[in-house]
């Protein structure tokens, strides 16, 4: 059900953290998408998100601005209902905002860190 998955940043100003992380990090930018979402490859298999806030995101620095993603190797539907039906429970329906590349589903651990299944379109 589960396969992988990244950290995601939400950010306020995509180009700028590009820069940041290309940059001034010296990393390497490996996708860039709609001006919405970057992947920073930092090397040794990590590869940072970087989202762009929206309305419905938390803000950039806050709790929940940070989470980790954990790719579907199902449909987002299929593996939510069975995480629910093992007691998982979800803070909103499935976000599928146009133009996005990914459908997402947010949840957190019992600690309250901030979780999302990731699922790709298309």
């Amino acid at each position: 059900m589960l396969s992988g998955g990244q950290p995601k940043l939400y950010v306020s100003n995509l180009d700028r953290s590009i820069r940041f992380f290309t940059q001034q990090l010296g990393l390497r930018l490996q996708e860039s998408s709609s001006g919405q979402w970057a992947e920073i490859d930092a090397g040794g298999g990590l590869i940072v998100g970087l989202c762009l806030q929206t309305q419905r995101s938390p803000t950039p620095g806050t709790r929940g601005a940070m989470t980790l993603d954990l790719n579907v190797t199902q449909p987002l539907d299929k593996v939510k209902a069975a995480l629910e039906e093992r007691g998982v429970r979800f803070r909103l329906p499935i976000l599928d905002e146009p133009g996005s590349p990914v459908r997402l589903a947010f949840f957190s651990d019992p600690d309250g860190n901030e979780l999302c299944l990731c699922e790709r379109k298309g």
